[in-house]
Order: C-alpha cells, then structure tokens, then sequence
C-alpha cells in the first residue's frame, strides 16, 4: 500500500466519523489523523482531502446525485457515499491526480470497507461523474473558443419616406 493510498484511507475514516458523530472537533479530527499517519506531509494530505470534501461537499452530493440513477444520497450505505465524496473531490478538485488514480483508488477503498458489490457501483458512479464533467469541460472550452457574435452595423433605411425640405426660420417676435 503506497503512503497516499493509507492517507486516503484514513481521510475516509475520518470522512465516516465525522457523519456518524458530527459533533467532533478540529482538534479531534487532527488527533486521529497524527496518530494514525504519523509522517506531516501525509497528514496534510489527509487533512487536504478532509478539508475539501467538507468544503465543496454541497457540489459534490449534487453532481453524485445527477449521475447516481435511481439512487438518492440519503440511502447509499454511509461509507460507500464517503467513498464517492472522496473520489469525486479528488476528480473535480485535484488536479495532480490523474481520473484513473482517483477512481481506482476510491474502488480500492470500496473493495476494502464495503461490501462486494460497492466497488461495482462506485466505479459505475465516479465514472458518469467523470463524464459529466468532461462533458462540462469541453463545453465550456467551445464557448470560451467561439467568436464573438459579431453585430453588423446599422444600414440606412433605403427608402427614408418624403423629403420634409428645408428646416424653416422661426419667427422672432
């Protein structure tokens, strides 16, 4: 198991106890990671992808829920949604890691924590969700790559109506 790969799994445990027991602080969140990783640069790996799944985890459920037919959030076994939120944080957020380390990771967690059939699922998830996004990309790179609309100028009416003639003097009293 490389180092990030155990960082990964920590960060889930931390992921899953933080939903289970949302009243737990900074400090034990901190605690938990130093005493199990040990090494500070893999601690603030850990911490990292902790703290960007809280933070974009309002996004996260989202897309997973657009792409998660016929299944709602709320009823995925607690650790295979932390799973997805995880894989899908490190697809949509971190961009040293390439899609097929994220999901194959986030398949390793499934396989290791859940049950036989998750890795199935997460993989089938993460894999719309990478779509989608590519999808969203390429969209946005056309958009962005388009010419602007040009407007073509103003053309004189051809036919203006009568000649009103010259402007007449106004009378002075």
């Amino acid at each position: 198991m490389t180092r990030r790969t155990r960082g990964r799994e920590i960060a889930l445990q931390v992921l899953y106890q933080l939903e289970q027991n949302p009243g737990q602080g900074p400090a034990e969140v901190a605690r938990f990671i130093e005493r199990r990783l040990r090494e500070p640069k893999l601690c603030a790996f850990a911490h990292a992808l902790v703290g960007g799944v809280l933070e974009h985890q309002p996004r996260i459920d989202s897309l997973i829920s657009e792409v998660a037919e016929n299944w709602r959030l709320d009823r995925m076994a607690a650790i295979d949604r932390n799973i997805l939120r995880l894989g899908a944080f490190e697809l949509l957020h971190c961009e040293g890691v390439p899609a097929k380390v994220a999901i194959n990771e986030a398949l390793e967690l499934a396989k290791r924590y859940s049950t036989a059939q998750s890795s199935r699922f997460v993989n089938g998830i993460l894999d719309r969700l990478q779509a989608a996004g590519s999808a969203r990309l390429a969209k946005e790179k056309e958009a962005a790559s388009a010419p602007a609309e040009v407007v073509p100028p103003a053309t004189p009416d051809p036919d203006p109506g009568p000649d009103p003639g010259p402007p007449h003097p106004v009378d002075e009293p």
